[in-house]
């Protein structure tokens, strides 16, 4: 996808910072190809446009509450093809474990507060549009607190810290890079992440997605 431009459909109920993030995001070789300033917009847009990726505000019209990431929720169980990134200033860690909850692929959820670069954000936006997660930190730092004694509580400091950033959406040759040890060490406490969670090979089953999704579930709030 990295050959052409990636289609977006961008929904953000203020106009300044709408129209502000369709000429960065331009400007980054995306296409903006529909925009949305309320909830039911955005549903119309995707349906209308189907975009590599959606990017939708927590609080938006009409209730100014959860509305935009309830039609993200809706997005992906009615277009599932379509990638999902949360670009908000609220952590709403009950929406987002809903988010996930139909598997972790495709989806994303950052702060926008925390977004230092518009090259961090896009290259967020590709790996999602692309079947990759986009966590922020900060949201599965949240999830994670108050967590009950389960499989996650089994893991050494550095399998848990490997599994982590397999829910923030990095690759093993990411990880390792941040971690600073060989890819081939990250395979092997990936490895036993998936022998502690007994998720066993199978030529259908996506064992890195199922991982996270049992991260996110047993350490969330």
């Amino acid at each position: 996808m990295s050959d052409r431009r990636l289609r977006v459909v961008l929904a953000e109920d203020s106009v300044v910072l709408r129209d502000g993030m369709v000429e960065l995001l331009g400007a980054r070789g995306c296409e903006v190809v529909g925009t949305a300033g309320t909830a039911g917009e955005l549903l119309a847009g995707v349906v209308e446009h189907q975009p590599d990726v959606a990017v939708v505000d927590i609080r938006m019209p009409p209730t100014y509450t959860d509305d935009g990431i309830r039609a993200a929720v809706e997005i992906r169980a009615r277009v599932p093809e379509v990638g999902v990134l949360v670009f908000s200033q609220h952590v709403e860690t009950a929406w987002a474990e809903r988010l996930l909850a139909g598997g972790a692929t495709g989806v994303g959820y950052l702060l926008k507060e925390r977004v230092a670069r518009t090259s961090e954000f896009v290259d967020a936006l590709r790996r999602v549009a692309e079947g990759g997660v986009a966590l922020d930190p900060e949201v599965v730092t949240l999830m994670m607190r108050g967590g009950r004694r389960n499989r996650v509580d089994t893991l050494t400091a550095r399998e848990r810290e490997v599994l982590e950033l397999m829910a923030q959406g990095h690759s093993n040759r990411s990880i390792a890079a941040l971690l600073v040890v060989s890819e081939r060490a990250v395979e092997k406490h990936v490895a036993a992440v998936f022998g502690k969670f007994e998720l066993r090979a199978t030529h259908t089953d996506n064992r890195r997605v199922k991982a996270v999704l049992a991260y996110l579930a047993e350490s969330g709030s």
